[in-house]
């Protein structure tokens, strides 16, 4: 309610959805389609990760993902992700802490990516051989996610105490082969990239700025959605973390609210076209 007035006051409603009627619906389209494609190569990074319990079970596990992403665009402080180990127990009959502790490493591949955006942001803005270097380094980083898988067996995670048996269930859920960490990190990019572009392209729509600018006003609104500040579907904090990016590129706090509250209300949008689609999708056989 506060989000509605302020935006009612400082801009008015009526001004700031005039410019949808200019936009092509062929763009629209396309941009959702982007953003559904991104959605379903979640599925696919989650089936991969997955590969030997769900192989075969792809249309569930589109199912449980939208329903899952969905649930983090509407729920808030992050409690959209408690969604993702409870359908996997009703879905497959997975173990909520395995599929918690493995939730978790998702979200870090996730988190790295976003880093590496910020990087390419960087170099956007001055561009210098030492992000290339930086990048290089970061992406190599990787590669010590292979040993994590082994640090469960150390002495100190021998006790049966609840937060030592907590910490080697993820550890025990870390990806231990490099092709794996390869292919789950090649499905983030993508993921995240589809993502980016279609929010960007829209984003341009309403702030005709430069794409590193327009670059960081994406990443803020959705790291919003990754922090544990985030509303009820986001509403105040998708659009603070937009402005708070914006604005200290110049860019004034009026057109920064506007261009955020048109690309969060494109983002309710096509999650509850996707959250409704995804019931036609196929249920989950008791046997699974």
């Amino acid at each position: 309610m506060l989000l509605l007035a302020a935006v009612q006051f400082t801009i008015g409603w009526a001004t700031l959805l005039a410019p949808w009627r200019e936009l092509s619906p062929w763009l629209l389209a396309w941009l959702f389609a982007l953003t559904a494609l991104s959605y379903g190569l979640r599925a696919v990074r989650m089936t991969d990760y997955f590969r030997q319990q769900f192989a075969g079970k792809f249309a569930v596990m589109l199912r449980l993902t939208i329903f899952h992403n969905v649930a983090n665009n509407l729920l808030p402080m992050r409690s959209g992700e408690l969604v993702f180990p409870w359908l996997m127990r009703r879905y497959f009959g997975y173990e909520i802490l395995d599929a918690a502790a493995a939730l978790i490493w998702i979200r870090l591949f996730d988190l790295h990516f976003l880093a590496l955006i910020a990087i390419v942001i960087l170099n956007l803005r001055q561009p210098s051989w030492i992000w290339w270097l930086l990048a290089a380094l970061w992406i190599a980083g990787l590669t010590l996610l292979k040993f994590f898988n082994q640090l469960h067996r150390l002495p100190q995670l021998s006790s049966t105490g609840r937060i030592q048996k907590l910490i080697k269930q993820v550890l025990q859920t870390a990806p231990s082969e490099l092709s794996l960490i390869a292919r789950i990190y090649l499905w983030t990019a993508l993921i995240w990239s589809l993502k980016f572009a279609a929010f960007v392209s829209l984003l341009r729509f309403f702030l005709p700025l430069d794409i590193w600018q327009l670059l960081t006003g994406v990443m803020g609104a959705e790291l919003s959605s990754v922090l544990p500040f985030h509303g009820i579907a986001g509403s105040g904090s998708y659009e603070l973390a937009a402005v708070a990016a914006l604005m200290p590129l110049g860019i004034e706090p009026k057109l920064a609210l506007a261009g955020a509250v048109n690309l969060h209300l494109f983002l309710l949008g096509s999650t509850l076209i996707l959250g409704a689609l995804a019931f036609l999708l196929k249920k989950p056989s008791p046997n699974c």
